[in-house]
């Protein structure tokens, strides 16, 4: 589990810090907040909230080692609706997120798979071009257009709804760490998915 200060100080400096060549973001205290973008049923009986950050390897490894399970077994099924919060530890984390959102809704969820997925790729050596190309990759292989890509990395209003909204969220359910979890209303940290399966199954009645 990453944890780290998820304080305002440094989701700000996330977007001034650096941004996409061409671009200058600033952080707008009346910046739009985003709506969630569940998965699942939407009358599901449990609510899971994942806060995680794309440049978190803690999270990397409950997608690929845990998700992929409760997915299957709950979120499928419909006894789970999932929501993903993205955490801005740094300014890759929020030009992952920028991507992830670009295709809307019915890409959301495949886009951050591959983020998740190929983290260790797309950050390479860990220099700003080497980041922004793969991550310029990964849109298009979502089937993303170049257009669409640099319209949404450029989209500095949209970056400040993102991180306002983050910070809202993460605040108002005290988010310290990633991956970290809300389900139903209660905070609970990383866990495997043995763990995850029991909590849900008491939850549900089973």
């Amino acid at each position: 589990m990453i944890r780290r200060s998820l304080l305002l100080g440094l989701a700000l400096a996330a977007v001034t810090s650096g941004w996409l060549p061409g671009t200058a973001a600033r952080a707008d205290e009346a910046a739009e907040i985003l709506p969630d973008i569940p998965l699942g049923k939407e009358d599901a009986p449990v609510t899971v909230i994942e806060y995680a950050s794309y440049t978190c390897p803690h999270c990397a490894d409950f997608h690929d080692g845990v998700f992929p399970d409760l997915k299957r077994d709950y979120i499928d099924t419909g006894k789970v609706k999932f929501i993903l919060r993205e955490v801005y530890f740094d300014k890759y984390g929020l030009w992952a997120g920028m991507v992830a959102q670009c295709g809307g809704a019915p890409k959301y969820y495949g886009i951050a798979g591959m983020l998740f997925n190929g983290q260790r790729d797309w950050i390479g050596d860990g220099k700003d071009a080497t980041i922004a190309a793969n991550l310029r990759k990964i849109g298009l292989k979502a089937g993303l257009t170049g257009d669409q890509i640099e319209t949404c990395l450029n989209d500095q209003k949209h970056a400040q709804a993102m991180v306002a909204s983050f910070q809202k969220n993460a605040q108002a359910d005290g988010i310290d760490a990633t991956p970290s979890f809300v389900i139903d209303g209660k905070k609970y940290g990383n866990m495997s998915y043995a763990d995850f399966k029991k909590l849900l199954d008491e939850k549900l009645g089973g």
